[in-house]
Parts: structure tokens; sequence; C-alpha cells
């Protein structure tokens, strides 16, 4: 097929790559550089959203936030005038629901569909095609596109209508923040009372305390390796999403607030493009002890 992707960041390049790898013509366009990698594979690369709308069936968008969207979408030579009637719009970014169903019907006036997908994973799952991917557009449109998700991600759910994948994303980041949160505390708290993290660690890995995120980010807050897969500042702007989705709804996320305001810690001390596991550190400058820090001799 002849597809198009607009955004080759830490989780677009390989997403790109894996349509690119599976055959596929691919037209790409994004804000620098296209990756040597890809160009050296056969991605062509466009000048703009609307080259990429030409002369592809499917575009895939995959930016950092709402007004990103908009931009790549509807700004001056974006997406949307480049599309002809019968062409799909799959848009892999985190963004908000209400806005997705706004882009949507837009996208439906032109005689387009226009699905919403966004990702869990990382840049990890990114690398390895293994993302989870949450569906949210017609049966149709997601018959159709189905099998080219699954180049990119193994653990595909068709939620419902357009502006459901939204949604799952923004309780999917509801539910990593406060894990996130969680393990944080723990490791703090065991440190501080004198205990090995790291044994701490690997004995609650065995128990009902278990996680994804304890076994991956309990393991960056104990070895300091922060660099990002998914960066603070990206994970703060999802739960703002939430909490105004909540606002909207009449809903209480009390954990949720707090994940946030920790957060804005870490973004207040310059940290919000280390990776969403340096949450720890706002923890860790309220305890006045490091994680790895030798056990505190009072303890």
């Amino acid at each position: 097929m002849k597809l198009g992707f607009i955004g080759l960041g830490i989780m677009g390049a390989p997403m790109a790559g894996h349509l690119l790898a599976a055959g596929h013509e691919l037209f790409v366009h994004t804000r620098s550089a296209v990756p040597a990698a890809l160009g050296a594979a056969g991605a062509v690369a466009c000048a703009s959203g609307a080259e990429v709308a030409q002369r592809a069936d499917v575009v895939f968008t995959m930016v950092p936030d709402t007004p990103d969207v908009q931009k790549v979408l509807f700004g001056e030579n974006g997406v949307a005038s480049g599309l002809s009637a019968g062409k799909t719009v799959v848009d892999m970014s985190s963004i908000s629901p209400i806005e997705t169903q706004v882009f949507a019907r837009q996208i439906a006036a032109l005689g387009c569909d226009y699905v919403d997908a966004p990702v869990s994973g990382g840049e990890v799952g990114a690398k390895a095609a293994s993302l989870t991917i949450m569906v949210g557009g017609s049966e149709a449109a997601f018959a159709r596109i189905q099998p080219l998700l699954a180049l990119m991600g193994k653990n595909i759910t068709h939620v419902g209508d357009v502006g459901a994948g939204q949604i799952t994303k923004v309780a999917n980041q509801i539910i990593v923040a406060l894990n996130i949160a969680a393990v944080g505390e723990a490791l703090v708290f065991a440190s501080k009372a004198g205990a090995d993290p790291a044994k701490v660690r690997q004995a609650l890995m065995g128990g009902f305390a278990s996680s994804r995120i304890l076994e991956v980010h309990g393991e960056r807050m104990i070895k300091r390796t922060f660099n990002p897969g998914f960066r603070i500042g990206l994970h703060q702007k999802d739960l703002n999403l939430a909490l105004q989705g909540a606002k909207a709804l009449g809903v209480a996320l009390p954990s949720t607030a707090n994940a946030a305001q920790l957060m804005q810690v870490c973004a207040a001390q310059g940290w919000d493009q280390l990776d969403h596991s340096a949450l720890v550190k706002a923890l860790e400058l309220m305890a006045a002890h490091d994680v790895a820090a030798a056990p505190d001799a009072a303890a």
C-alpha cells in the first residue's frame, strides 16, 4: 500500500520503519530531518503534510499533543488540504478525546475516514513492534487498517467509535502514573528504612505487588537510568487531559491529581524531559533521600 507517516520522533521513527520493512511504500514528513535509516530503507521525504496526503492512501500521525495534531491536519499545507475522498487518517498520538471527535468530523466532511489509535509501550514497544494499540473508529475503517496496526503492535483492541481510543489511552495513563508513584513511594520507604532497594524490588517481583512498572521502572529508579522512553512532560500532558475530562464529567480523580502534582514538582525542577520513572525524584526531594543512596544511619 501507499502509506504516509508524519512525526518521526522517539516513537514514530521505529513505527514507520516497521511499515516500510513490510514492503509498503512510505511517504514521510517530520519537523526535523528524516532519520537516515528510514531514508536509506526507501522512505520518501515530503515537503508537507499535504504532499504526504496526496501521495498516500492511509496517513498516520504521531505527534506530541492536541495542538500539534490540529496543525498537522489543518494548518497551512496540512494533511486535510491534500486529502481526496476514500482515504484514511490514523492518529496515533495521545490527545484530547473531545478534540479527536472534532477532527474526525472535519475529516469525514472531506469523504475520508478518521481513526484514533493511541499506543502504549514506549520506545521499547515501538522498536519491538509490541505496542498496545487502542482504536476508535468505524468497524469498516478498523478492518481496513488492522493489518497495518499489526505491523506495529501486538495487543490491538477496537474499543468503539471515534474518540474511544483516546479515552482508553487517558485511562491507561492514569493507571501507569499511579503505579509509578506507588513503586516510587515503596522504594523510597524501603531505602530510607535501611533495606537494599534492589533486593526489596526482587522480593516484591515474586508477590502480589509484582507489576510491569515495578519490573521496568523500579529498576530505572534504582539504577538511575532516566533517559527518556516516555518523558514526564508528555505524561503530565496526558494527566491534564484526564483532569480536564473529569471536570467536564463531574467526577473526582484525587489520586490522578496527586500524581499530576508530583510531575509538576519534577517540571519545576527542570526534570520534565526525563523518563516518567523519574517521578520518584519528587518523592526523594520530599524525603531528602534518594532510592539509590546509602541507608540512613538513623533509620
